[in-house]
């Protein structure tokens, strides 16, 4: 069975973890749901945030457009300023809130880091190093079955996952090429010894018998499996 293909995010907040995302638009809406007031303030917290020379041009025309409707609130029983209020609101409120959500990312994740998460990449590898003890310890108590469910064998369509074993006494040559360091000629070499000697018990033994460099023997220790 294949595994599923990695996700890839479709959306800009997806790269980000939830709490920020959900931070990120919230900044970005104050504008729209505070009819405009809070504009210049949320584009000025995000200047001295980020220190960024478009951020302090953008906050400083929003103060400015701020500070006209502030002076023409008291005149805004008249048809003119009435207008322009309006049309300073308008600027305020769905502009402002439009260059916010567009500059979101920037402000909440501008190298793209926030949704680089070492944990889970930890957890992950810890996960596959625990399958490959399980999978290796059942093989060991019942090769028989271990063949049934295939375990070591990338080559051949699966639904155990063996956290990425490969059975070095009987994959193919392409397939043992997946332990760490074993080259194609290096594999073909493995694979002449094993149908010479019947296979292998060890790591150890396959470096040995094989005539692999040892530096690669706790690798291959750790990714392969050996049923007979």
């Amino acid at each position: 069975m294949n595994a599923p293909a990695p996700y890839e995010p479709r959306v800009p907040s997806d790269s980000m973890p939830p709490g920020r995302a959900a931070l990120s638009v919230t900044w970005a809406a104050l504008p729209f749901l505070t009819l405009g007031y809070a504009t210049p303030f949320t584009f000025a917290a995000a200047a001295l945030w980020r220190r960024s020379a478009h951020l302090l041009v953008a906050s400083a025309a929003y103060i400015s457009v701020f500070t006209l409707l502030l002076v023409l609130m008291p005149d805004i029983e008249q048809d003119g300023p009435r207008r322009v209020i309006g049309i300073l609101t308008f600027l305020l409120a769905v502009v402002g809130c439009g260059h916010a959500f567009l500059i979101r990312r920037r402000v909440f994740d501008p190298d793209g880091l926030s949704g680089v998460d070492n944990e889970a990449v930890i957890e992950r590898v810890r996960r596959q190093r625990l399958l490959r003890d399980k999978a290796r310890k059942l093989a060991a108590d019942d090769p028989g079955l271990a063949l049934e469910l295939r375990i070591g064998r990338p080559d051949l369509p699966r639904e155990y996952n063996d956290g990425g074993l490969v059975d070095v006494n009987h994959a193919p040559a392409e397939a043992l090429t997946l332990l760490p360091g074993v080259t194609p000629e290096l594999a073909v070499r493995i694979e002449r010894v094993r149908a010479e000697t019947g296979g292998f018990m060890s790591a150890e033994e396959l470096s040995a018998v094989a005539g692999l460099p040892p530096a690669l023997t706790a690798g291959v220790a750790d990714y392969a499996v050996f049923i007979r």
